[in-house]
């Protein structure tokens, strides 16, 4: 194809520069880093119009009488053809366009940016867009399907896509070029290219080839290449017939194939070699114009398409039908793949089936192995569809399409090999950090995490790696060379973990430096097996862990004795640590139709090593992948898909996850991502960094953490019984980690978990009101039997006072229900524990008696405990699940179970599994065995729940001991706190009735020590006494007197009746004598002492003898009947 060259002319200032022909090939139309679009009406014009588009403009594309062109302000313009008037701005991205496309009618516009996305607009109305994301780096080029089914981009994150355009959904992707982290330092701008027409063929560029894929089965179907050709091929482009496919390239070769026959049928060099970045052919084929990165144009001019066209067709007429194959065939690899699944002989009888094609068959081999359509290679360039038919004719002399000169039963009997149409295979998730930026950027974020920030910097000047604690006691910053190449960061407060990838020299290699290490070598190094590579690594407490692609996981102690090893169930995706906890994600199978098919484990290393989650799915949205793994602060997994979904997972589900939250609600625009970075349960906060535009921070500026709260998506959340149950069941999920830390050994923030079971117990209330409200009387129930026993009581009233007596009468049939439940569990447990009987009836004594028992005693006892519990964790034995349960405890006594009564514990106690925080009520045996440093515990909790505020009404009266404030004559309200302390006194009461079964003789015992004032003394002493309790202090001793056989509950029982019996003027007298004394604290102090002693005296005497035991006891049978538990939820008519 011989053809000429013009000469070079300037068209543009030096940089990137792209030129097109319009639609009747009269004019050439260029752009340029000048900002112009110059309109030329040949080579030899010297004044080409120009139109100023912006200060730089970096692609443009024509189409009936509409220019488009990208500029550097961040939009895609257009204007009206020839005349150059704006016609307004079709869309714009966050950053530069770098790539616009027209498809082949003109009414769609494809955009590229470095934003990563992908844009289709209408021309008519820039309303409708569509908008592809999934391209983790700045889009390299786009081109439409003919058929506006597709769209083809390829990016510097290395893939070349397909797409659904009206789905929006990736179809294939393919990794074939080279990461770069900016189009600027891109080897190749890789345009795409679909063959006019039909779309049946996509060329892609790759290093000094061209691939070419398959339409609708997205198989490589063939290459071309020229051995001539050094440099990476730049931009691709199809003569208007289909037939030939030009290149240009960065050393300035240009190059055009005759596609059917692989042939390479023109050489050209740019007379000075500068690199080729724009191509187009003249709409007749007979032209190619193309520019360069100098701004510079030019333009080959001859080249006969239709003559080799003819050339062809008469060369192949003269063939006989057996050697039609080998006209086109060559024996190499590509060609294989062609005729892949025909036979090895060219059986005659398979070549004429091309006469019964349709006009949508692939002139290249297709899947089913026939050979379709070759008659469109040899067509001119007119005849695009029907080639076939003419080929038929040409061939045979005759009109019949069928192909019937040659056989026409053995093609209809040859074997046709089935072709797929089901679901195709997603390209599997490669393996990530949490809390890393992509591997192919220059400047990235290796992991960002609750500890610090590890930045690598890989570029020119400096190959290296920051290290940054958020709190520098922990250690100081790290600057660290990377030699090695290291692509993997984990950070704990231990240690920095680094991994790179072997290459064909050197394995893959694990670095540690253990900073926390108390000797002077704080470093260590171990090389992996040859061929074995680290995918993924974390850092446990004290411990190390390495996955990697051999399906192995390694675990080494985090001073490098390497201690355990097993294998994955599949190639891993990402792992996390926290404490003694690995989570590992991995594929468990291929995924179909964009999904993947992710499996997770979830290990803890305790003393005994278990598997938590063994392998189930990992739920994601759908066609999402995972982009974010790890725990809590307090150590629950979690993990964010691509969709911007936070899952945690719900212990008390069986293991199953709960989405907590969509980032995706709170941005601002659909380009808009959050980027996690961690999660706290308490105080509930997502911490993540706002990426505008973008999935990724930047590293510099550093990026600012912002904080989303959480939301489960529950139904109806903008009602108020929506929002109460979205708050309800938010506050049971996210204060689960107090189960799991305690069964497991660890301290926990009490106070924060008393407050977390107020606050449920709270909204249970509330929406129980609420029900009652809507006359909801079953959904009362529903809600009371999530109540504890306590707050059961209080809904009796509420509803009573609501007149609704048949949901009262439910209701107390549920509270019944709840105290036998604790009743039944009580003697099981004082079975298991005799020998901690004592202690926790000497706990019981002393909450009965004012909780007088010196604090130095109970330190003693807590310290004998301790050594106690040491002795047995290093014993080491197998323990029942019961005793293992306590000693744990031991190690972390609830002091909040006899301060606050009505929260239920989230501890599993017993061996039925089931929390019970109403112990302490029930008999006075605490639900732990550690009696005394609960003690202690108990007494520190009540000073301090005095000096703030108390957790709850209950909470802090529940712990003043005999005083018992909650029986003060106020009016009676109709408000909850009144309820509460209502339900409080009857808990004490009985609390106390079955106290006081203890034996007579640790009771004397008791009463013989010399009770100092014990801290809920003193803090009441701040406090102003009621009027009853000044005069039940006066008038106790007549009561005991009068009738010596009363216990403490009814000796507050007959009190408060006597006291109804005075005249309100008597009663308003004892009030305000309470006032007055209230600022006379010394006396104040020396009647408590004086009378509290006389009260556990005669308390003592009481209960000295044989006879006042048998008696408590029957009183103690007694006050188990079920007749008298209901009788507490009666009112007291006086």
């Amino acid at each position: 194809m011989p053809c000429e060259r013009k000469q070079l002319r300037y068209g543009h200032s030096e940089g990137h520069t792209e030129v097109c022909f319009d639609d009747t090939g009269k004019y050439i139309v260029t752009c340029g880093s000048d900002g112009d679009v110059r309109i030329w009406e040949g080579m030899d014009d010297d004044d080409p119009k120009f139109i100023t588009v912006g200060e730089k403009a970096y692609s443009l594309a024509l189409k009936k009488g509409k220019l488009v062109t990208a500029s550097s302000n961040n939009t895609v313009q257009i204007h009206t053809f020839p005349d150059g008037d704006p016609d307004g701005i079709l869309t714009r991205f966050t950053t530069n366009a770098t790539h616009v496309a027209f498809n082949s009618s003109g009414s769609r516009v494809a955009a590229g940016s470095s934003d990563f996305m992908v844009k289709v607009v209408e021309v008519s109305d820039s309303s409708q867009q569509k908008t592809l994301r999934g391209h983790e780096a700045p889009v390299l080029s786009v081109t439409l399907d003919p058929k506006d089914e597709f769209l083809a981009s390829a990016s510097c994150d290395g893939s070349v896509v397909v797409w659904n355009i009206e789905q929006q959904t990736q179809l294939i992707s393919w990794p074939l070029l080279q990461k770069t982290n900016d189009v600027s330092n891109a080897k190749s701008l890789c345009r795409l290219a679909w063959q006019p027409g039909t779309g049946k063929v996509l060329a892609v560029p790759v290093e000094t080839k061209v691939q070419l894929y398959e339409r609708g089965s997205w198989d490589h179907v063939s290459t071309l290449s020229d051995d001539l050709l050094t440099q990476p091929i730049n931009v691709v482009a199809w003569s208007p017939c289909g037939t030939f496919l030009a290149a240009g390239s960065v050393g300035g070769s240009l190059t055009v194939w005759d596609v059917n026959s692989k042939l390479c049928v023109e050489r050209q060099k740019h007379e000075k070699g500068f690199t080729v970045c724009g191509l187009a052919w003249h709409p007749s084929g007979s032209q190619i114009v193309f520019t360069d990165t100098e701004g510079c144009l030019s333009l080959l001019d001859g080249l006969n398409t239709s003559v080799s066209n003819t050339e062809h067709t008469k060369a192949a007429v003269k063939k006989p039908a057996k050697d039609y194959d080998a006209l086109f065939d060559d024996d190499d690899d590509d060609d294989r793949l062609m005729d892949e699944g025909l036979s090895e002989t060219n059986s005659p009888a398979k070549k004429p089936v091309t006469g019964d094609d349709d006009d949508d068959d692939d002139f290249l081999m297709p899947s089913t192995g026939r050979v379709r359509n070759r008659g469109a290679i040899l067509d001119d360039e007119n005849s695009q569809d029907t080639g076939s038919l003419r080929l038929g004719q040409d061939k045979f002399g005759d009109d019949d399409d069928t192909g019937s000169v040659v056989v026409p039963a053995a093609a209809k009997s040859a074997p046709l090999r089935p072709v797929y149409e089901g679901p195709m295979p997603t390209l599997p998730q490669k393996a990530f950090q949490p809390g890393s930026t992509p591997a192919h950027l220059t400047h990235r974020f290796m992991t960002w995490n609750s500890v610090g920030i590890v930045r690598g910097y890989n570029d020119d000047q400096d190959n290296a790696i920051d290290v940054e604690f958020h709190d520098t006691a922990v250690h100081h910053a790290m600057h660290l060379t990377n030699s090695l190449g290291h692509t993997m960061a984990d950070l704990s407060q231990e240690a920095v973990l680094l991994a790179c990838p072997g290459t064909d020299e050197l394995a893959s290699k694990l670095q540690c430096l253990h900073f926390s290490s108390w000797d002077t070598k704080k470093e260590w190094m171990v090389d992996l097996p040859q061929g074995e590579d680290a995918r993924a690594l974390c850092l446990g407490q004290g411990w190390a862990a390495v996955a990697t692609n051999t399906l192995t996981l390694r675990l080494f102690s985090i001073g490098g004795v390497q201690r355990e090893i097993f294998s994955l169930p599949g190639p891993v995706v990402c792992m996390s640590a926290h404490g003694e906890q690995l989570l590992i994600v991995y594929h468990r199978a291929t995924g179909f139709d964009g999904e993947q098919a992710l499996g997770i484990q979830l290990l803890q290393f305790g003393r005994r090593k278990k598997k938590l989650i063994n392998g189930e799915p990992l739920p994601l949205s759908q066609r999402s992948y995972l982009s974010w793994l790890g725990f809590t602060a307090e150590g629950t997994p979690c993990y964010v898909d691509s969709d911007g979904v936070v899952r945690m997972l719900n212990r008390s589900l069986g293991n199953t996850w709960t989405p907590v939250c969509n980032t995706r609600e709170t941005c601002k625009s659909k380009s808009d991502h959050f980027w996690v970075v961690g999660i706290h349960e308490n105080p509930q906060q997502l911490r993540c960094i706002p990426c505008k535009g973008s999935r990724y921070p930047p590293t510099l500026p550093r990026p600012a953490v912002g904080i989303l709260p959480f939301k489960l998506p529950l139904c109806q959340t903008s009602t108020e019984k929506g929002q109460m149950e979205e708050q309800y069941l938010r506050s049971t999920l996210f204060h689960n980690h107090y189960s799991f830390l305690s069964s497991s050994g660890y301290e926990i923030d009490e106070d924060g978990q008393g407050q977390s079971q107020k606050e449920q117990q709270e909204l249970l209330m509330k929406m129980f009101a609420l029900s009652c409200k809507l006359e909801r009387e079953f959904r009362c129930v529903e809600l009371a039997e999530m109540m504890t026993q306590n707050v059961v009581t209080l809904a009796i009233r509420y509803a009573s006072r609501s007149r609704r007596m048949a949901l009262a009468q439910r209701l107390s049939e549920i509270a019944l229900e709840k105290t036998n439940q604790i009743q039944e569990e009580e003697p099981e447990e004082q079975e298991e524990e005799p020998q901690y009987s004592r202690p926790a009836s000497r706990f019981g004594q002393s909450e009965s008696t004012g909780g007088r028992y010196s604090s130095r005693h109970d330190q003693q006892e807590e310290e004998e405990q301790e050594e106690e519990i040491r002795e047995e964790e290093e014993d080491g034995q197998e323990m029942e699940t019961e005793e293992s349960t306590e000693s744990k405890k031991r190690v972390n006594p609830f002091a909040k179970e006899a301060g606050s009564p009505v929260m239920p514990s989230l501890t599993p106690i017993g061996k039925a599994g089931r929390s019970n925080p109403f112990k302490m009520l029930g008999s006075g045996k605490p639900s732990a065995p550690s009696g005394q440093p609960r003690v202690t515990n108990i007494l520190d909790n009540m000073t301090s729940s005095k000096k703030s505020a108390p957790l709850s009404g209950s909470a802090g009266k529940q712990s003043k001991g005999p005083v018992l404030k909650p029986l003060a004559p106020r009016p009676k309200t109709k408000t909850q706190s009144t309820l509460l302390q209502m339900t409080n006194t009857k808990s004490a009461n009985k609390k106390k009735t079955q106290q006081n079964t203890e034996p007579p003789a640790v009771q004397h015992k008791q009463v013989e020590v010399p009770p100092p004032a014990s801290p809920a003394e003193n803090t009441e002493n701040k406090r102003p006494k009621t009027g009853f309790q000044l005069w039940l202090e006066e008038n106790r001793k007549n009561i005991i007197a009068d009738q010596p056989d009363l216990e403490e509950t009814d000796v507050i029982k007959e009190a408060m009746g006597r006291f109804r019996t005075l005249s309100a003027d008597e009663r308003l007298t004892w009030t305000e004598r309470a006032k007055g004394q209230s600022g006379d604290a010394a006396d104040l102090k020396k009647r408590k002492r004086a009378e509290g002693g006389g009260a556990g005296g005669a308390g003592g005497e009481d209960e000295n003898g044989p006879a006042a035991a048998d008696e408590n006891s029957a009183k103690k049978k007694k006050s188990l009947d079920p007749s008298s538990k209901l009788s507490a939820f009666a009112f007291n008519k006086n």
